[in-house]
């Protein structure tokens, strides 16, 4: 017996230093936690014996049991490709790619403001807003106050008959809208001869609108002035420049009963406004009376929602205009002048 208890005291004396020895065995836990075996069910394990150990212990190692966390780290990186993280480095790309003149710089060059560039080619058009009922004609005006006229104009005019039978036109009305299809000028003109055939059922004009209509002489020298050295959009243009007995460079014109583009819809050699209009913009004019600005109106219109198209085609009827075009000079290569 004496032997005996001598064993148990031994043996109870191992138990007790393996016991204190035990704080060591989570930090075996930690490593094979991180070693490449690892998986969930080896986190869980080490966190329930953990539990089991004093509170002096668990405080002693917090840093072990967080260090499997950053393996799970690949994982956001698997889905970064659809977050929105892919989508704001995207975005400062499309700036950089191809470098264009400035569009300021082109437009200067060009005599174009900026503004009437920017609606030209980005259009801004997302509906017939120059027909727009907020901007109604005010016949007999004369020139609008206060409009700065940029490089494109439409005109229409309304003729009345003279002459043997009535058959010869003579100018009644003259109306000129610009680029945004704002109203610059529109009057009344007094006939030089005897009106044999008023036509009021088509050109909307009576003898009633003679008291206060300006003189031939007086309404072409306006318009006259209006034109120069910009660009004139109309339909079937010829017309309106003989009754109104002035010329214009061909080059200086862009002729929405000429532009090929619209060739399809005319039932002979040219189509007729009131067709343009109805397919390509879907509004109904020339109802009955005509209306020189609603006109002049739709063919600015037309001319804008197609102006790409139209400059692609004076391109190939003009090839050398680009060329004679003066090219500004660079600063720092001009004439050096002495000093004295």
């Amino acid at each position: 017996m004496a032997g005996l208890s001598s064993n148990w005291k031994k043996l109870q004396a191992k138990i007790k230093a393996e016991s204190g020895s035990a704080p060591t065995a989570p930090k075996r836990k930690a490593v094979d936690v991180n070693g490449p075996g690892d998986d969930d069910g080896a986190q869980d394990a080490p966190r329930k014996k953990q539990r089991l150990q004093p509170s002096h212990q668990k405080n002693s190692k917090p840093k072990p049991t967080l260090k499997p966390r950053p393996s799970k780290s690949p994982q956001p990186k698997a889905r970064s490709p659809m977050g929105n993280t892919q989508s704001s480095k995207i975005d400062p790309v499309p700036p950089k790619v191809g470098v264009s003149p400035s569009l300021a710089v082109w437009a200067a060059d060009n005599d174009i403001s900026p503004e009437s560039i920017a609606e030209a080619y980005g259009l801004g058009l997302k509906s017939n807003s120059l027909l727009s009922t907020d901007n109604p004609p005010r016949p007999n005006e004369g020139l609008a106050p206060g409009v700065e006229v940029g490089k494109y104009l439409a005109i229409d005019c309304e003729m009345v008959g003279v002459g043997d039978g009535g058959y010869d036109d003579s100018l009644a009305r003259v109306s000129v809208v610009d680029f945004h299809g704002r109203q610059v000028y529109d009057s009344f003109v007094k006939p030089r001869e005897r009106v044999v055939d008023w036509r009021t059922h088509v050109s909307g004009v009576a003898p009633k609108h003679m008291a206060k209509a300006r003189t031939f002489d007086e309404a072409q020298a306006q318009v006259a002035e209006l034109l120069k050295g910009r660009i004139l959009v109309g339909h079937d243009v010829k017309h309106d420049l003989r009754v109104l007995e002035l010329d214009h460079a061909s080059r200086m014109i862009r002729d929405t009963a000429k532009f090929a583009g619209f060739k399809k819809y005319g039932h002979g050699p040219k189509p007729a406004l009131r067709v343009l209009a109805k397919e390509l913009l879907g509004v109904d004019i020339q109802g009955g009376q005509h209306s020189s600005i609603e006109d002049a109106r739709v063919a600015m219109l037309l001319f804008r929602k197609h102006k790409s198209a139209f400059d692609m085609e004076h391109a190939n009827r003009y090839p050398d205009e680009a060329k004679q075009k003066p090219k500004p000079k660079k600063a720092g290569k001009g004439k050096k002048t002495k000093r004295r």
